[in-house]
């Protein structure tokens, strides 16, 4: 299979022959990667290929067993607490609810990386929450405990308190998780505005292959904690890439409604038409 390669592209984040792991385990193998600039990049692949594991990396959460993580030019590591919290945001995968804390709290702690010693909270803080509450839909929750919540309704206040931070780039693992259907496109069209209207660079984690074609404009399939293909979609979304990265035998079409490459399971027992009824 002909392994795709990402163009040289301005990049404020990236990573160069990382290496990643638990315990005695790599699960990131000498992996390059550059996140392009102001555009949206989703990491794809089967369960337990790297790619959450790649994206704890990103955010600084693990630190490497090999290589770098570069941001801005320089090592991640090195860069003080805060200056990274002020420019990179993170939902992680099944955040942690301070017990008893309400939606309106817990979306002004994205707020505390803008705080020094001496900074008190702001109306500019005030708006950046309300703001955050708004575009998520849970300004009606502000004053609910988040533990009270259904699933989905706490996975968009974890949103809005990522977008209150107000950061460059903003990292999000499995973002749509408790969502339903309608609630997936409904997150995934405010995360492309929020790219569109602000320039922030955003990289997910997606389970789902045709939202992620739909939404990227930068595609990262992973296989075994390597890089596979990376690219735009209609690049990266081949039957040989799907069927190496998944193991699913699939035909891919063009998306009637987004014209971006949509993947289509071929089962291995495709049932016969139902004979139409005598009328």
């Amino acid at each position: 299979m002909t392994v795709t390669h990402a163009p040289a592209v301005e990049s404020r984040l990236g990573a160069q022959s990382l290496t990643l792991g638990y315990t005695d385990t790599a699960v990131v193998h000498d992996l390059d990667l550059r996140v392009p600039h102001g555009r949206i990049s989703v990491i794809v692949g089967a369960n337990a290929c790297g790619k959450s594991t790649l994206l704890r990396g990103l955010a600084r959460l693990l630190k490497p067993r090999a290589g770098t993580v570069l941001l801005d030019g320089g090592s991640i590591h090195r860069l003080p607490t805060r200056q990274v919290a002020r420019t990179l945001g993170l939902l992680p995968q099944n955040p942690v609810t301070p017990e008893g804390v309400t939606v309106v709290d817990l979306v002004s702690r994205g707020r505390h990386p803008h705080h020094g010693a001496f900074r008190r909270w702001t109306s500019e803080d005030d708006a950046a929450v309300s703001e955050a509450l708004a575009l998520t839909d849970t300004l009606g929750l502000a004053d609910r405990v988040v533990d009270e919540l259904s699933g989905g309704q706490r996975q968009r206040v974890w949103i809005a308190m990522a977008l209150a931070q107000g950061t460059d780039l903003l990292l999000l693992d499995e973002p749509t998780t408790y969502l339903d259907v309608a609630h997936q496109v409904e997150m995934l069209d405010l995360l492309a505005e929020l790219n569109a209207r602000r320039g922030t660079t955003i990289v997910m984690v997606l389970h789902d292959l045709n939202l992620s074609a739909r939404y990227a404009d930068h595609l990262v399939a992973m296989r075994e904690g390597r890089i596979v293909a990376e690219g735009p979609p209609r690049e990266v979304v081949t039957e040989d890439v799907v069927r190496t990265v998944f193991g699913l035998e699939n035909r891919v079409i063009d998306d009637p409604v987004s014209h971006t490459p949509l993947v289509v399971p071929v089962s291995r027992h495709v049932p016969a038409p139902k004979a139409m009824e005598d009328r």
